[in-house]
């Protein structure tokens, strides 16, 4: 199995799509490793939906645009500014569980205004935000919580709950 972010991540061989008339699950993150409970709810829920698995991994283009021009988005991202082997671990534990997987890398410089923006490509039907608020930071984390559950066409459900989110 070939697991290479920016090329659309699937389960080659290790599950296959069933169709459903409901949209994927979208587990999102931002630039970090899920939050364990998030992975797990958002792989249980694929299963009992019999759908699929959007794992959503935004990252925070930096602005360089000589570095861009010269050499791409994959150039200007430093690998300590994400998680990704850890991602790509989520994506493979998904699929070992016969859950159909796609493993998206985007690149922005509105993170949170691109989650949303795919997830709505994607016409999903419940998107899980979870990103590892330590990594993130709670503020940052808060906010981008709060855009999402703004922005979102579908259900959302921000793991792990922070009581704080739902005030202000």
């Amino acid at each position: 199995m070939s697991l290479r972010a920016g090329e659309g991540l699937t389960s080659h061989g290790l599950a296959t799509e069933q169709h459903s008339p409901r949209g994927p699950v979208v587990l999102a993150t931002l630039a970090s490793r899920p939050n364990a409970e998030a992975e797990d709810y958002a792989i249980g829920a694929a299963l009992d939906a019999g759908t699929r698995l959007v794992i959503i991994n935004a990252v925070m283009l930096p602005a360089l645009p000589l570095t861009l021009y010269l050499v791409g988005v994959s150039g200007a991202i430093r690998p300590e500014d994400e998680d990704l082997a850890a991602v790509r671990a989520s994506a493979e534990r998904a699929a070992s569980l016969g859950v159909p997987v796609e493993h998206l890398r985007v690149a922005s410089r509105h993170p949170t205004a691109a989650l949303s923006a795919v997830a709505k490509e994607k016409r999903a039907g419940l998107l899980v935000f979870g990103p590892d608020p330590e990594r993130i930071g709670m503020r940052k984390f808060r906010s981008a919580a709060r855009k999402i559950r703004k922005r979102a066409d579908c259900l959302v459900l921000v793991l792990p709950w922070d009581e704080q989110l739902s005030a202000g």
